[in-house]
This record gives C-alpha cells, structure tokens and sequence, in this order.
C-alpha cells in the first residue's frame, strides 16, 4: 500500500448533534491513496487521554507486529516486557530451565516471588494490517449509514480476523465474527444453505444493530447500575461497549460488580484488564488492550507511509 497524501478533518468540538443529526466527521480522516481516497476514524483520544504510554497497548502493539518465530518475556499483570527471546531458544529449555529462568527475572526486576510472568509469541501473521486496511472505509461507512457509531466498525475490523474469511473454534464467522445466534437475532440468515455472515455488507449490517441495539444499551444498563456518569463518545465508554461485545453482557456486569468502581473513566478499564469474574477471564482482558494497539498501529502506518502532507499539522498533533 502506498499512501501519497492525506487530509486531517478540521475537528469541531463544539458542534453537537441531535440523535437524528448525529455526525463523526470531525472524527474521520480522509487517505488519499493514488486514485482512491478512503475514510478511516482518527487516534486523537488515544493521544490527548494517554492512553498510548499505557504497558499494556503498547506490549501488544510489539506482538501484532512480531514474527511468531520471536516471544516476548512480560510480567502477567501489568505487560510490561523483560526479555525479547526467539522461540527456538526458548523452546529448547527445559522445564526446569524455564523455571530457573523466570525466578531469575523475578529477582533482577524485584518481583515478588510468585508474580506469574509470560511467554508470548509474536502474532503478525494474523494480524494483517495491510490486507484489512481497504475494509476499513467500508466498515466506517457502512456503521455511519446505519446510525452507528463507525469508531466501531474500525476497531472490530481491525481485531476480528482481519483480512481473512476464517472461522472461529467456537463458530463466529466473517469481518465482525459474529456467532450463528447472534446473527440470526440481528436478522442474518445462517442455515446449512445460506450464511449471510459471509458478505461484508450484511456482517456489517448485523454487527451494527448489535452495537446500538444491545452493546451500547447493556453498557449504559451496567453503568448506571453503579451511578457512573459516562459520554458515548468518550474512549473509555467505547472501549466498554467493546468488553460488552466480546463477552458478553452477563461477564462485564460481573466483573464491574467485582470492582465496584465509584467513577467511569480510563481507570474502570484498566481495572478490567486485572480482574477476572465469570467468564470475564484472559482474552476478555486483552480484548481492548488489542484494540488501542491495533488504533496506535493503524495511526503510525498511515502517518509514516505519507510523502505529501496538506493541512498536517492537525494530525501531527495527535501523536
């Protein structure tokens, strides 16, 4: 892919609209890429709240784009990495040795000796930049069409299978990996014939009204449970919505129940990438550090690539 120029969206922040009137367009940036131009949603929130310094996204922004020939050795609850390792030399100690190895790290970094410490190996070839790149406009426009929020779009995009028509162990299928229920509640035809999850624009179409339909309302459902204040355009709040479509609904009130926060804002999330409740376990945790890594990827991949810059200086902002 080779970018040639792109445009910042002038950001008015103190334009608001009705729920009729609703608009993202000071949240989108315009690629132009030879002839065509594309649409995706821009990081700035990401920069202005910091949450790019936090370990976590930035460990995982190191795993999406590392061969899995390569490991990193990173402290479990906190991702902050102590050792880069090939897999082949990690691989080849033994029980013993790794163990030997682990407890070593713990007193170089003044651990506490039963901190877990883990063995990750890189993951590049499934997380596709490149090839899901030209899906992004698509999906940004498709959410915009129905009324949702696109900032969705892009970040599912983005995580889910990206770039590839691939099945999950437990059954979700297409762009936004929906499950044959899910689907099906949202007005998909999957049977042994048809499987409408298979079209990017009707995946998409389902995946929205699961957003707004569900997603969005269980979230505020949750919060309000706990009488925390919360704006839908607030990356926190989206990040939420986002534990609430991977989980599930049940999984997330469980674990905020188990926080019990007094305050919604970057630290709830933080505090569900540690606690675990119900099935609200590891790779619920992970999901949205995935998806702030794969935003700061995104972002460094369009702003690296582009030679000709007009109206830049709004965008170089955000980093």
């Amino acid at each position: 892919m080779r970018i040639i120029l792109f445009t910042a969206i002038v950001f008015s922040p103190f334009v608001f609209f009705s729920q009729s009137q609703k608009s993202w367009d000071d949240q989108k940036i315009e690629v132009h890429n030879n002839q065509t131009v594309s649409t995706i949603m821009h990081a700035e929130s990401l920069f202005a709240d910091r949450w790019d310094v936090l370990p976590q996204p930035q460990f995982w922004k190191q795993i999406m784009v590392l061969s899995p020939d390569s490991c990193l050795i990173n402290i479990a609850a906190t991702r902050v990495v102590l050792r880069k390792m090939s897999v082949r030399d990690w691989s080849k100690q033994t029980e013993l040795q790794k163990g030997i190895f682990k407890d070593s790290l713990r007193r170089e970094f003044s651990l506490a000796s039963d901190a877990q410490i883990n063995v990750t190996t890189g993951k590049n070839d499934f997380y596709k930049f490149k090839e899901v790149y030209p899906s992004l406009s698509k999906g940004v426009e498709s959410f915009e069409r129905f009324g949702v929020d696109p900032w969705y779009a892009q970040a599912i995009l983005l995580i889910e299978s990206p770039g590839q028509l691939k099945k999950s162990s437990a059954g979700a299928y297409g762009a936004f990996q929906l499950m044959p229920s899910v689907a099906r509640a949202q007005g998909l035809t999957v049977n042994s014939q048809i499987d409408e999850r298979k079209d990017f624009d009707r995946s998409a179409y389902g995946a929205s009204r699961l957003i707004s339909r569900v997603c969005i309302p269980e979230a505020k459902r949750i919060l309000n449970a706990h009488h925390l204040t919360y704006n839908e355009s607030d990356l926190w709040f989206r990040l939420f919505v986002l534990h609430v479509y991977h989980a599930g609904s049940m999984n997330v009130s469980a674990v905020v129940n188990k926080i019990n926060p007094t305050v919604g804002s970057q630290e709830l999330i933080t505090q569900m990438w540690q606690t675990t409740a119900g099935d609200f376990g590891n790779n619920s945790q992970n999901y949205t550090q995935l998806a702030l890594a794969s935003q700061l990827i995104l972002h460094e991949m369009i702003y690296q690539q582009c030679e000709e810059i007009y109206d830049c200086v709004a965008f170089s902002q955000l980093r």
